[in-house]
């Protein structure tokens, strides 16, 4: 996300390379280009200006000027004001109520019904909470169709009513129902239109008055840029909502939403959509967001995706078959199946400072280890437990079972012996020994 905005700052702050100190001439060379990578990225002119002001006062101020590194300065400064721009902290989700009720809101194709099934799923799975999805877009049968599919995907009961064409009832009859089978959150999916209209505001309105959720959530497709916040400041206007869900915010988005839709609306993003999967789904925390888009990685959202897939009690058992050299194929396919769970290889790889530029022309996607997978799933069940049984025509079998060279399945399990020898150093304290290994090993089957 935002690898168009990212390289463009990057190039600005070049300016300022080499330089002793910052001084008005060049901090205005530098915000000059900053300001139009903003403007490309589609902030609007007001904003872009209002925000490049802000950096040039602090940055001509007696402390910066004194500073040794004028260029990480002005980085630490940018990364402060855009924070600052995006809201500084995360906002929680308000979760009171017996049941809490949140209201989704927004234009037809801003993804609003998959948002509230990877809601449904979030509170479900993170939150421990038990979620009820109600359909109340009595226009569109498919929308409807859509929610009961998503619903029974992430096991999740879905509540309409056939025939009713009044969503003020049937969100008041799913409340009623949320409640005699104890369920404590309730998610209301409404009808979209493709352009604003009156007859969609008042309907949404309505609801709201009618059921007084703890949250209305008003959802923007980031793709659209200065059409979402304009579309986001309507919305608000008639409906005073809590917060901003972004979505598509893994595609090709320019950023201008997520830079400015908060100093519009003064309202705050709660969560991001990264991709069409239930669980892909972030919540928005401005700091992390403002590292992201300087291209400093977010190590802190990697580290809390890889603990949430981490199991102590296995991770202990793991340790002691590496330690004893009995790490196999088997083990091996779970430890991938763990990585798929954090989300996209390459959105992961972008949250590790300096990767996401070295990542920016490779094509990395869901797909990453496919035949990896496919070598190991065309072994049989001995030679995943105990690799040395793979001989030259077992070798030949496995190759002609995946579809692929033999070269690339010799490639593979050469790969593993590595690796395998590599986490018994690191096992036995020989990290140093293993970061020299790694650095000697070849690519693995694409």
């Amino acid at each position: 996300m935002f690898e168009g905005l990212t390289e463009k700052l990057e190039k600005s702050f070049k300016i300022l390379k080499g330089q002793g100190h910052i001084s008005e001439v060049n901090v205005a060379e530098t915000l000059k280009e900053v300001r139009k990578a903003l403007l490309d990225a589609d902030v609007s002119f007001k904003i872009a200006k209002d925000f490049t002001n802000d950096v040039k006062e602090k940055a001509l101020g007696e402390g910066v000027l004194k500073a040794v590194s004028p260029g990480q300065m002005l980085v630490k400064i940018m990364q402060d004001e855009l924070t600052e721009l995006m809201g500084v902290e995360k906002a929680e989700l308000n979760e009171k109520g017996s049941p809490a009720l949140y209201l989704m809101a927004g234009l037809q194709g801003s993804g609003k019904t998959t948002f509230a099934a990877k809601l449904a799923n979030y509170l479900k799975t993170k939150k421990g909470k038990q979620p009820m999805l109600v359909a109340c877009d009595v226009y569109r049968p498919a929308a409807i169709n859509q929610l009961q599919v998503l619903g029974e995907q992430i096991g999740v009961e879905v509540y309409t009513e056939e025939g009713n064409k009044d969503p003020v009832k049937i969100a008041k009859n799913a409340i009623k129902e949320a409640r005699s089978k104890s369920l404590n959150a309730v998610i209301i999916d409404t009808a979209g239109r493709l352009a604003i209209d009156e007859q969609m505001m008042k309907e949404i309105s309505s609801i709201k008055k009618a059921i007084d959720p703890q949250e209305t959530l008003f959802v923007v497709d980031a793709m659209t840029g200065q059409d979402a916040v304009n579309t986001a400041k309507a919305f608000n206007e008639r409906l005073d909502y809590e917060g901003v869900i972004l979505t598509k915010l893994d595609g090709d988005t320019r950023g201008g939403a997520a830079l400015t839709i908060r100093s519009v609306v003064k309202k705050p993003i709660k969560f991001v959509g990264i991709g069409e999967k239930v669980d892909a789904i972030d919540v928005f925390h401005p700091s992390r967001m403002a590292d992201r888009i300087l291209g400093m990685g977010d190590i802190v959202s990697l580290v809390e995706k890889a603990q949430e897939q981490f199991d102590a009690d296995e991770a202990r058992k793991l340790q002691k078959k590496i330690a004893k050299d009995q790490f196999n194929f088997n083990d091996f396919l779970n430890q991938i199946r763990q990585i798929k769970k954090m989300g996209n290889v390459k959105d992961l790889m972008g949250m590790i400072p300096g990767m996401g530029k070295m990542m920016k022309d490779t094509d990395i996607d869901d797909d990453a280890f496919k035949g990896i997978e496919a070598i190991i799933y065309s072994m049989t069940p001995e030679e995943r437990e105990n690799p040395k049984l793979l001989n030259g025509s077992r070798r030949r079998r496995i190759a002609q079972g995946s579809g692929n060279e033999i070269q690339e399945v010799n490639r593979l399990i050469k790969q593993f012996a590595q690796t395998s020898k590599m986490m018994r150093m690191m096992t036995k304290g020989g990290a140093k020994n293993a970061m020299r290994m790694m650095k000697n090993m070849k690519g693995m089957p694409k």
